[in-house]
């Protein structure tokens, strides 16, 4: 069965630049916009996790997604994520992607609440229903407590909409899965650690956090991997991104980090919203002599290529 929509390239679930008082900096997100696409990322995701979804209305979701998509216009694909604990919510965020012509969704399980894989499938097929747009799946069960299951996948798969999976769980047997068995499903990497691996795997797409302030970094990786299946450079440049990834996944201070690598490429991306706080001093000097480095010998690497 052949995807309805292919998920190629990076694609950036952008982050959401707040000003002091918690408020959107649309300027500083129109910026970001503007930087990603200069870049040339593949795709921009509005209202993914790394955007804080999880402090944001449905109505500040949607105003946040129908923004990115009009400074896009239309340059690269655009996805708005849907995720939600609650499914009314998820359905209301689907009909707005529906209707502002979305490219894709993002789909994530509910949190919390642990359905079944039966339940969740469920809810997955009435928000394709209710968005009628090709959907990348979102597995990350260190974060909603449930994992997509093959019997999720399997009754998930009676619609071709259902065509990409940013796979986060972590555990490499996924992978081997995903490709082996639902290979009518893109594989998506989510596991920033763990992309050599994916591309190896044949993934086509690497859905990244760290891509909002190093782009061109991760389209290195993507096109020696997936562009040349030069994995030789690959692996050069992925031990060049390590240090990066230690700090990312496990660092505890995921979107801190991210939002600090924005604000160190001259954009002002601003605080979380609580209850997260920011880098201490510390963590920014370790980050940018981990961001120098990488820089540096991840552009080495790509001269010589």
């Amino acid at each position: 069965m052949t995807a309805i929509f292919q998920f190629n390239g990076i694609y950036t679930p952008i982050i959401t630049p707040y000003h002091d008082d918690g408020t959107v900096h649309w300027d500083a997100l129109a910026d970001v916009v503007d930087y990603l696409l200069a870049a040339g990322v593949h795709g921009i995701i509005s209202g993914g996790s790394t955007g804080e979804n999880y402090t944001q209305t449905v109505a500040e979701r949607i105003a946040l997604a129908e923004f990115v998509q009009a400074r896009i216009k239309g340059r690269c694909p655009f996805v708005v994520g849907t995720g939600a604990m609650l499914t009314d919510e998820s359905l209301a965020l689907a009909v707005a992607a529906r209707d502002m012509r979305a490219d894709a969704i993002l789909l994530a399980s509910p949190p919390y609440a642990v359905p079944t894989d039966r339940e969740n499938a469920l809810n997955a097929l009435a928000i394709d229903k209710a968005a009628n747009l090709p959907i990348m799946l979102y597995n990350y069960p260190h974060r909603t407590g449930t994992m997509m299951g093959p019997e999720f996948l399997d009754r998930v798969g009676r619609s071709r909409n259902f065509c990409g999976i940013k796979e986060s769980s972590g555990d490499i047997n996924r992978v081997h899965l995903l490709a082996r068995d639902y290979s009518h499903i893109q594989l998506g990497c989510g596991m920033d650690d763990q992309a050599l691996e994916f591309f190896a795997w044949g993934a086509p797409f690497w859905v990244c956090g760290g891509s909002n302030f190093l782009p061109a970094e991760h389209i290195a990786l993507y096109d020696a991997c997936v562009g040349r299946g030069d994995f030789a450079s690959g692996r050069r440049i992925m031990a060049a991104m390590l240090p990066l990834m230690r700090v990312l996944e496990q660092g505890g201070k995921f979107i801190q980090t991210i939002k600090y690598g924005v604000t160190l490429n001259g954009i002002e991306a601003g605080a979380m919203r609580r209850p997260l706080i920011g880098l201490n001093k510390d963590e920014k000097r370790s980050l940018e002599q981990v961001v120098r480095v990488l820089k540096t010998t991840i552009a080495t690497i790509t001269a010589e290529a």
